[in-house]
């Protein structure tokens, strides 16, 4: 199992008490650190190991991976085309019929009239001035699919924290795409 992005192992080391080789990886030794620290308190540190890479570059074997998360990480790109190799690379990693679980922002986050940065379709600025990743569902189903991921019926793509009539933008949290995927083949 890969966890890209995996931070301090707040999914990995679950994942890896439920029984499941993990490998988490990640830009930040501190979170790594601090997964690694996290799986030994919890016993799994055998079936729970960090390393150090990116999600456009991931330290994994091709087709070695039966279940892949990528929560909150492919967000983080700063521009399509770094998205698209993050995609790329867990498609690379993936083994035909493995599981992706996502976990993205949603373009319903921002306001209707936000515009993104000039020669991307779907990275905006945040309020700090960094690019960041809002896809619409489409676009997500579209990068998706490019890499030949399908939609995995038992967990539909769907928005959490959707906007509530009326409002401009989503209040407090942001809005979320969230589903289940199968790698079906490189096309």
């Amino acid at each position: 199992m890969l966890d890209i992005g995996c931070g301090a192992g707040r999914n990995a080391v679950p994942i890896a008490a439920g029984g499941w080789n993990v490998l988490g990886v990640d830009l930040s030794r501190p979170m790594l650190a601090a997964a690694a620290a996290r799986a030994r308190n919890e016993q799994v540190a055998d079936r729970c190991r960090v390393a150090l890479g990116s999600m456009d570059h991931l330290p994994v074997a091709p087709r070695s991976c039966q279940l892949i998360v990528a929560h909150g990480i492919w967000n983080l790109a700063r521009s399509a085309e770094e998205f698209r190799r993050g995609v790329h690379e867990a498609a690379g990693a993936a083994a035909v019929g493995a599981a992706l679980f996502v976990f993205t922002f949603s373009r319903s986050t921002l306001a209707d009239t936000a515009q993104p940065v000039a020669g991307e379709s779907f990275i905006f600025a945040n309020l700090a001035g960094e690019r960041q990743v809002f896809v619409t569902g489409g676009q997500l189903l579209s990068e998706l699919a490019a890499a030949g991921f399908v939609p995995d019926p038992a967990l539909p793509l769907r928005e959490i924290n959707p906007r509530k009539p009326g409002c401009l933008v989503a209040a407090g949290s942001p809005v979320i795409w969230e589903g289940a995927f199968r790698f079906t083949s490189t096309r």
